[in-house]
């Protein structure tokens, strides 16, 4: 099996692949850059023995991470408990696109795989959109390019700062309200962090199409939070919750 690691500004997304490509099982923890080796390793053999899979059945092993503190501690535990040296996604890595980005070292290892996995299984030209601890914009046009997108607070950070920079907006759920026009504080807040992110995004996935000409580009979305949106606003061809996973096998295969 190989063994795929995202490392995410929240969680770290582990998969494992069967040679064939099926993504066999998946796991989820928290990031902490607080926790040692140690730590990451008893909690990764955790997972696995809860799930009755031996280590030595893994036999390669693929990380992305936006955490570059992290990047040192995971390469040492996959290579400590399962014997192998994670191909680790970066400039130099092939990935199937070509990036047309002014600075590609300042382009993020996660917006790059989830696009790999989109124009694997959907193919090209699309627009994708990760609800993650930031929402991003990606494209990808039909000669399989990766032009650019952008980036804007996602829905939890929104409500998260909401209260941290606020001296009395509370801290709340991320549930949707049945109604625009709220009530109370806390359904206010809601209705406007998550309708008001629906509206975002109907206007960038339009102002993307017009700016490019890709006025038949596939609208993907991924991330945890992509069917609060969707709910609200049915503005996606494909929902696809794995594809940051799904594209680190996809780029250990064109690596190996």
């Amino acid at each position: 099996m190989i063994l795929t690691v995202d490392i995410g500004n929240t969680n770290i997304k582990i998969g494992l692949f069967e040679q064939t490509g099926v993504l066999s099982k998946s796991f989820k923890m928290s990031t902490d850059v607080k926790r040692t080796s140690d730590e990451y390793v008893a909690l990764l053999l955790q997972l696995l023995n809860h799930s009755k899979i031996d280590e030595k059945s893994i036999t390669g092993a693929i990380v992305s991470s936006v955490i570059p503190q992290l990047d040192y501690t995971f390469t040492n535990v996959i290579t400590y408990v399962f014997g192998v040296k994670p191909l680790v996604v970066g400039v130099g890595v092939k990935t199937g696109l070509a990036i047309r980005y002014d600075f590609p070292r300042e382009l993020g290892s996660d917006r790059i795989i989830t696009c790999v996995a989109a124009e694997k299984q959907y193919g090209a030209p699309f627009i994708l959109v990760d609800f993650g601890t930031a929402t991003t914009f990606n494209v990808v046009n039909e000669r399989r390019e990766f032009i650019g997108g952008a980036i804007s607070l996602g829905l939890k950070s929104t409500i998260e700062s909401l209260a941290e920079c606020t001296a009395k907006l509370p801290n709340v759920e991320l549930e949707t309200p049945k109604k625009v026009v709220a009530q109370s504080t806390g359904k206010a807040i809601q209705s406007g962090v998550i309708y008001g992110a629906a509206g975002q995004v109907k206007y960038m996935i339009d102002q993307i199409k017009r700016e490019t000409g890709l006025n038949n580009a596939k609208v993907i979305a991924t991330g945890g939070l992509s069917n609060i949106i969707y709910n609200v606003e049915p503005l996606f061809d494909y929902i696809d919750r794995e594809l940051s996973l799904k594209g680190l096998f996809e780029i250990y295969r064109q690596n190996n």
